[in-house]
């Protein structure tokens, strides 16, 4: 009878990556590791029927200010702007759906370290406009001028 070869074991490759630059990728940061778990709870709350407008509202609540304000305010515009978007959250954040596609999100400055907020659009938004156009706006502050603007975007991106 042939003599069988022992199986080879398996070796496990390091989980560390290395960039172009040759230095060592220390993965997610924990921010967006938060931003990943937040996600998956809202998968299993959708399918509950729970991430709904109480939940962009909780969101929106546990932010630090000056971005509460901003949220709560954004909030009320898109809501005015579009009745038809539902709000949910998305990654943590606050967002605005038609159906089951995410049409915008507000992105807190605070949570993730950066100078300024961000309004953005998905690419479910009705905002493509010739080769090149903005899907992400940085927001400092809201006046009138720019709350208009905001209104006017949100009414076009769901048309």
């Amino acid at each position: 009878m042939p003599q069988r070869k022992p199986a080879k074991k398996a070796t496990q490759k390091s989980t560390k990556k290395t960039t172009a630059t040759g230095k060592t990728s220390k993965g997610w940061t924990a921010e967006e590791r938060a931003a990943a778990k937040a996600y998956a709870q809202e998968l299993k709350a959708e399918a509950r029927g729970a991430n709904d407008e109480r939940a962009a509202l909780a969101a929106i609540a546990q932010m630090p200010e000056p971005d509460r304000a901003m949220a709560k305010r954004l909030h009320s515009i898109i809501k005015s702007s579009a009745p038809a978007l539902a709000p949910k959250t998305w990654y943590g954040m606050p967002a605005y759906a038609k159906g089951d596609k995410v049409v915008c999100f507000f992105q807190s400055a605070v949570k993730f370290k950066s100078r300024y907020a961000t309004l953005g659009f998905s690419d479910a938004a009705n905002l493509d406009e010739g080769a090149l156009w903005p899907v992400a706006f940085a927001l400092k502050e809201l006046t009138a001028a720019t709350e208009a603007e905001i209104g006017a975007l949100v009414k076009k991106a769901v048309e």
